[in-house]
């Protein structure tokens, strides 16, 4: 997989789209909590397949809220929690056609430089600041967009240390991910004790 700039989801075809579907690597960036990463990144795929046609912010959009929780419920759910992350794909649609006219690329395209990108990806429905962080070193890191100071905004997700989607370019990377992960959480569990 190693074409693929983020191979995180085991199928090329959803990694692929991520890379060159904007609004699927936001919805997948969103999708990603509460689940592991494979299921949220190959949720943009699924949703797609689902509604038969590109992903489309405008059309997600206008879709009845109730009929997109339904295809986010159908089996095999997109999420662990269908209905929230249906709500949140609405409203995140909503947002980047009511304020970048649909076009999801324009929230980093648009920026000046990485602490406005950081800015403009943190004002997104469902992205709060480590997310935002999260994404802004994907963009730099797997994608190649590195607007003036994208290291500085992104950090500390823009170093070395694998610990997220961003560091993400082969299954054994995805594997130091996991390792750096589960040691985080026992040095959290080992203080609170």
């Amino acid at each position: 997989m190693a074409d693929v700039a983020i191979p995180i989801t085991g199928d090329v075809d959803a990694d692929r789209l991520l890379e060159d579907d904007p609004l699927a690597l936001l919805l997948g960036m969103m999708l990603d909590q509460q689940v592991p990463m494979e299921w949220a990144f190959r949720g943009p795929h699924t949703l797609q397949e689902r509604l038969d046609g590109p992903l489309d912010a405008a059309e997600i959009a206008a879709m009845d809220p109730e009929a997109l929780e339904q295809t986010f419920r159908e089996k095999p759910a997109l999420h662990r929690y269908p209905a929230s992350m249906a709500k949140r794909a609405h409203a995140l649609c909503t947002w980047i056609v009511d304020n970048y006219d649909g076009d999801a690329a324009a929230v980093w395209t648009g920026a000046s430089d990485g602490a406005d990108a950081l800015a403009r990806i943190r004002e997104l429905p469902g992205y709060g600041p480590e997310k935002s962080k999260v994404l802004l070193a994907v963009l730099g890191k797997r994608l190649g967009v590195t607007p003036k100071g994208w290291k500085k905004a992104a950090a500390p997700f823009s170093d070395t240390t694998p610990r997220s989607v961003a560091d993400i370019d082969s299954p054994a990377a995805l594997e130091r991910v996991r390792a750096w992960k589960k040691t985080q959480k026992a040095k959290g569990k080992k203080k609170t004790e």
